[in-house]
């Protein structure tokens, strides 16, 4: 059996509320001869009579009443529907898939998620803790709209990367230790060290500064989950080089004591998302983002 029109249903649902074809003509901006081609075709369809005519009156037989009620509720939906998909059209709406860190999604997300909550409610950006790596990757599969990512980043087609903010690399050493002002890779070389995990940005960044000054230091113990490497950080266990994420250089825990570093170091940050068009709903996260950048 063909699949019902909704053009031809409506013009059922319009004549059974009018009683007539000549006002469902007029209401639906339809010659009178397309009126009744509609309803030939939807009877032949049903197979079965769904208007009577009797004394000028038109009313819906049996079979007719049935369908007009499941009429009705089909084209509710697919009003519903248009004007939902419209919606996302226009950017008032829509679903946007965002890549980040742990990090930043603690440090720097909540400030523009806030805003964009005032400024478009019903965006729904569903964010995904990821490394950089799979961001990049995601982004370009498709899976993903928006990401932020340590840079710098080798090309991946498909992908636009800018430069978004950066970060000062901090030391983040128990409290209780006797420190200098200032750490250096010579001194952190020979504390207990608590790093992220090989193969990350922040891996590769720190690990540039140890060797820059001959320095090769093996960690205590590598995690890429920095809550979890701040709360050794507070029991003592070691130190760590971690970004300042934060808008203002605050202890997270009063056991840790933030040292900046000797030479300094930086912790660049890109906004990423699939190059070319893009819906309104991930233009208005980039512009947003971009409200919160920090030089």
């Amino acid at each position: 059996m063909r699949e019902l029109n909704l053009d031809r249903l409506r013009t059922l649902v319009t004549i059974a509320d009018l009683g007539s074809f000549a006002e469902a003509a007029r209401v639906l901006h339809l010659a009178a001869p397309t009126v009744s081609l509609h309803m030939a075709d939807l009877e032949a369809q049903v197979g079965a009579p769904l208007l009577l005519r009797k004394r000028g009156e038109v009313r819906a037989t049996g079979v007719g009443e049935a369908l007009v009620e499941r009429a009705r509720r089909l084209l509710a939906d697919a009003d519903d529907t248009l004007a939902m998909v419209q919606r996302q059209v226009q950017g008032l709406a829509g679903s946007v898939r965002l890549g980040a860190s742990t990090g930043a999604i603690a440090h720097l997300l909540p400030q523009a998620l806030e805003v964009l909550g005032q400024q478009h409610p019903d965006i729904d950006v569903q964010v995904a803790v990821l490394t950089s790596h799979d961001t990049m990757a995601r982004l370009a599969g498709g899976t993903l709209d928006v990401g932020l990512v340590a840079l710098p980043q080798p090309p991946v087609p498909g992908v636009q990367v800018e430069p978004w903010r950066r970060d000062p690399v901090m030391a983040f050493v128990p409290a209780q230790w006797p420190a200098p002002t200032r750490a250096t890779p010579h001194w952190l070389a020979g504390q207990p060290l608590i790093l992220n995990d090989e193969g990350t940005s922040l891996s590769r960044l720190t690990g540039e500064w140890f060797a820059l000054a001959g320095e090769q230091p093996r960690a205590r113990i590598e995690l890429n989950y920095n809550d979890a490497i701040k709360s050794l950080v507070a029991a003592g266990y070691g130190a760590t080089l971690l970004p300042q994420e934060a808008a203002v250089a605050t202890p997270p825990d009063l056991r840790i004591r933030m040292l900046a570093l000797r030479p300094a170091l930086w912790r660049p940050l890109g906004l990423a998302h699939r190059a070319g068009a893009m819906e309104k709903a991930t233009q208005h996260v980039l512009d947003v983002l971009w409200q919160q950048r920090q030089a």
